[in-house]
């Protein structure tokens, strides 16, 4: 079957190896979409980052080149031995997070603070940029029969916007700002919709990515390169009560400290290429927090949800679709080239 592998920095391939097969408690899915993450371009741009290189994951035992692809969906055709609760059939969105389920955060339920963390398709394993794959029963959520399959690769994404959110102090009538209007960023947005934000103030230097924050549910959008961003924001609402940083842009994150209040919060949301500094003291006399936060936890079955009320959109985040043959040239390097995308998805081959 087809797939792209990682196998260096901008280097993926579109390659042929063998259908994998279930083992025990996994089961084996046809893929139908799959999402290319921020993640996914970090590695492809700057990598490894999740990617093990030099030894196998502890986890997933695998090292590169490995499958990519994470935010995907399918159907399952075959169950392996001992799995229940699944039928031949079901179409299903993955949570693709390996986790030991040994460690100390693990054993406190939040496995997506796991010791040894990985994903599949970024740590190993089978991932979604494939004709096929195979994972472990327990990372499979049955999707709602209303929901369309595009929207079953939009889920694994959805989920790391609500989970920042849920994670963060923000409550309903609060102010929140946005810096980066990307995927996760529009994600973001649409989340502090749910959560009852009262105003969400966008950051971000693509026009097109403005008018889509503003069209889902943003206050203000704001481009960083003619405007003050933080200024405007400060002025605007005196200082939010939380803010987002979803660029990855070191200088963005000083910015972000500065956008909120007197003990307001910055969620640092972004995987990071490089280091970023700030200075101590503007957090240290406002009494301003900081706080990371990876992946999600137990928020699948809420994305959904959500979902069928119009919520994390398909329709209106997702800007091309493409074959997994055209995904370096129409991917990849489309997303380097081009700002003006939010979602890309690739279509799993036959």
């Amino acid at each position: 079957m087809k797939v792209a592998r990682w196998h260096g920095v901008k280097d993926i391939r579109v390659e042929d190896i063998s259908e994998p097969t279930p083992a025990a408690g996994e089961i084996k899915i046809k893929v139908a979409w799959t999402g290319i993450c921020g993640s996914d371009l970090h590695e492809y741009l700057a990598g490894p980052i999740f990617v093990p290189v030099a030894e196998n994951h502890p986890l997933s035992h695998d090292k590169a080149p490995i499958t990519m692809g994470h935010e995907y969906c399918g159907t399952v055709t075959e169950l392996g031995q001992g799995v229940s609760g699944l039928s031949v059939g079901d179409r299903v969105a993955i949570e693709p997070i390996f986790a030991c389920g040994e460690c100390a955060a693990c054993m406190e339920g939040k496995y997506n603070l796991c010791a040894s963390l990985g994903f599949v398709g970024l740590s190993g394993g089978h991932g979604g940029f494939a004709a096929y794959s195979v994972v472990p029963a327990r990372m499979v959520h049955k999707m709602p029969d209303d929901l369309s399959m595009e929207q079953g690769a939009l889920v694994e994404p959805a989920a790391v916007a609500l989970h920042a959110v849920r994670l963060s102090k923000i409550k309903a009538g609060d102010k929140a700002a946005v810096f980066g209007a990307g995927p996760i960023g529009l994600l973001v947005v649409e989340a502090l919709r749910v959560a009852g934000a009262a105003e969400i103030h966008v950051v971000e230097p693509s026009e097109v990515r403005r008018a889509k924050a503003l069209e889902i549910g943003a206050t203000t959008a704001i481009d960083p390169t003619s405007t003050d961003a933080v200024a405007a924001i400060v002025q605007a609402t005196g200082g939010v009560h939380v803010a987002f940083e979803v660029t990855g842009v070191p200088q963005v994150l000083p910015q972000c400290i500065n956008a909120t209040r007197h003990e307001g919060q910055t969620l640092i949301v972004s995987i990071w290429e490089s280091d970023a500094s700030f200075q101590p003291n503007t957090a240290v006399l406002k009494e301003r927090q900081l706080q990371g936060t990876i992946a999600y936890r137990n928020v699948y079955p809420a994305v959904m949800a959500l979902m069928t009320q119009g919520y994390f959109s398909a329709e209106k985040l997702v800007t091309k679709r493409i074959a997994l043959d055209d995904i370096v040239a129409e991917g990849f390097e489309a997303l380097v080239a081009e700002k003006s995308h939010v979602k890309i998805l690739v279509e799993a081959p036959e």
